[in-house]
């Protein structure tokens, strides 16, 4: 990629390179300052263009030089490491069984890519079904796949207690959370604050007799994380920081989809979780997506991980060219 095509900002929070970019800013300002002589001053316009002449070249060696230490930032990374995570929505206890199908849906569709999953936390519901839940999904393309699925699912059914035969809403929201190799999240520890309690599970299950599970808030912002899935109680604060950083980069990245909105030919979504994206329609056995008003049928199906064919007219949508196997 040619340098001229990056901008020097775009390592502006990178130590690696900060003596490069310090020297790309005195380079520009001696730029500015041939440019300015040579219009006050006619004479000096042959020598001013022979220094300009210099400087850019300088300019792209320092910028070459930057890409070959970091990298191009205007890659796109594309990470082998997701955490999905499913809160109940409005509906009630029928809020946190749809939460939990979701789940399901989604680990089953990973095990059909050959990914591999394991539960991070889970909050159960009284009757049943997800308060809130996380799952770790590791496996190539993971993210690329599943990066539109971010977002407030719905679902209208007759729930199994219901006496009357009525159709209830219901609703729950799905965040699919990058794990970047890469990131210029820093956070301040005197923003966060720790507490410890035992792991422990329904029935008794993985009940440690110290403080392993590890919960994380971050003031600033209000977001909470928690980790019971590893034995001891660093390796679970290390994982609660790992995706703290990745949420506090999801607020970045869905603030910056917004202001770029208006420029994208399609917009399958901005990534924002309040966003109503899809409707599971039981009575009629249809699944809508809202986004981009297609819809499928043979819920059973798609609720066992057959989400393929979505996500593949998704990535169309979005101008992707990357078949999605169909989950079977």
């Amino acid at each position: 990629m040619s340098a001229s095509s990056i901008k020097p900002e775009d390592y502006a929070d990178d130590p690696r390179v900060s003596y490069l970019v310090m020297e790309w800013k005195r380079l520009s300002q001696a730029e500015r300052d041939a440019t300015e002589l040579m219009e006050v001053d006619p004479a000096m316009k042959e020598l001013a263009e022979k220094e300009l002449a210099e400087i850019e070249e300088q300019k792209d060696g320092l910028m070459e030089q930057m890409i070959k230490i970091v990298g191009d930032p205007t890659e796109r990374e594309w990470p082998n490491e997701i955490v999905l995570e499913v809160r109940a929505g409005v509906g009630g206890e029928e809020a946190s069984l749809f939460a939990e199908e979701l789940a399901h849906m989604y680990l089953r569709f990973a095990e059909s890519r050959g990914w591999k999953w394991k539960s991070l936390s889970e909050s159960r519901a009284a009757l049943g079904g997800f308060k809130e839940a996380q799952f770790e999904i590791k496996g190539d393309g993971v993210y690329r796949e599943l990066q539109y699925e971010t977002g407030a699912h719905r679902v209208q059914r007759v729930p199994s207690t219901e006496k009357q035969g009525r159709i209830h809403t219901s609703t729950a929201t799905v965040a699919i959370l990058p794990i970047y190799k890469r990131t210029k999240i820093e956070i301040n520890p005197a923003d966060i604050e720790i507490e410890t309690s035992r792991s422990g599970g329904a029935g008794g299950q993985n009940v440690n007799k110290v403080e392993t599970a590890v919960r994380i808030i971050h003031k600033p912002t209000g977001l909470d994380v928690r980790c019971t899935s590893e034995r001891s109680q660093a390796q679970n604060k290390e994982k609660a920081m790992t995706l703290l950083k990745s949420k506090l980069q999801q607020l970045e990245d869905e603030k910056a989809d917004r202001e770029r909105a208006a420029d994208r030919k399609a917009q399958v979504g901005t990534g924002d979780r309040s966003e109503k994206i899809r409707t599971y329609n039981f009575p009629q056995d249809r699944v809508t997506d809202h986004r981009i008003k297609e819809s499928w049928s043979n819920i059973p199906k798609i609720l066992s991980g057959g989400i393929g064919p979505i996500l593949e007219t998704l990535a169309r949508a979005e101008g992707g060219n990357e078949p999605v196997a169909d989950g079977e």
